[in-house]
């Protein structure tokens, strides 16, 4: 099995599907929709079985055009929200709306959107967090390095609940291993996960199979092992390059033949093994 944890699909219809900031001082905004039909013949012409969607943020809080394409395509889609960490009084039942009544299996916090704030274990938000560990969500970070004390507070506090870390937590490349060792720590905590995801983000070189990277690949495989190790991407088709990522098929063989330090037993386990055991896919 074939697993991509990690694509972002929006569409623009409002009021249906709105568009529109989440984060603070986000002004991005799309000005073409990025399907999940899209999507899903990208994935049939590269043998991917299932999708991970990840609302964007530029989707507003709303997370409909998620729910509803999950709904859709059960066998192939699986969802993921966002929850506003900052809406302390009421973002506890809204955790429990979208995955109760509208089939969400977690959802991504951006806690490196409130450089400023703990927001993600502020007092306000034990509520929510209780609730989503009660409904056994899966939840993924985008973060770096500087909020890796947030998750593991989380991650001790709510032990069964399983965290990934997006991105590979954001190596910069150019500070060197050092600073970035907070997200190899976190791999003491048994319910952390992380994905090898955004690796020609990552390179300085921007060269396949971006060698540059590979120590960082391996540090995270050693640590975590691949059992704790998933693979993503990014966006749907002509989206993929266009905001500078790899093809699906570039992808897929980046796992398969560049990061030839990898075993056959490794490979399966990032590709698919690992969310399979996650998400319960069979």
């Amino acid at each position: 099995m074939i697993v991509d944890t990690h694509v972002h699909v929006w569409e623009i219809d409002p009021p249906r599907y709105p568009v529109g900031p989440t984060a603070p001082n986000w002004t991005s905004e799309p000005d073409e929709p990025g399907t999940a039909g899209e999507l899903l013949e990208e994935m049939d012409a590269n043998g991917v079985d299932r999708s991970v969607l990840v609302q964007t943020s530029w989707s507003t809080w709303d997370n409909g055009y998620i729910a509803d394409s999950t709904a859709r395509f059960p066998d192939r889609f699986i969802g993921h929200g966002l929850i506003d960490p900052r809406d302390e009084a009421g973002n506890a039942e809204t955790a429990r709306y979208w995955m109760e009544e509208r089939g969400l299996a977690g959802f991504r916090f951006h806690p490196m959107y409130y450089p400023d704030e703990e927001v993600l274990t502020s007092g306000g938000n034990r509520a929510m967090w209780e609730v989503l560990a009660a409904l056994d969500a899966v939840i993924q970070f985008h973060t770096s390095p500087p909020f890796a004390g947030q998750i593991a507070e989380i991650a001790r506090r709510h032990p069964r609940m399983m965290l990934l870390v997006d991105h590979m937590g954001y190596p910069r490349l150019e500070d060197g291993p050092e600073p970035w060792e907070p997200i190899t720590a976190l791999a003491k905590l048994p319910n952390l996960f992380v994905k090898i995801s955004d690796v020609k983000g990552r390179s300085l070189s921007k060269e396949f199979p971006f060698a540059d990277t590979h120590p960082y690949v391996r540090a995270l495989v050693d640590a975590y092992g691949a059992e704790r190790c998933l693979w993503g991407t990014g966006y749907p088709g002509h989206h993929r390059t266009r905001h500078g990522w790899l093809s699906l098929g570039e992808e897929l063989r980046l796992v398969r033949e560049g990061l030839d330090f990898l075993t056959g037993a490794q490979q399966d386990r990032i590709l698919g093994g690992t969310a399979a055991e996650v998400w319960g896919l069979s």
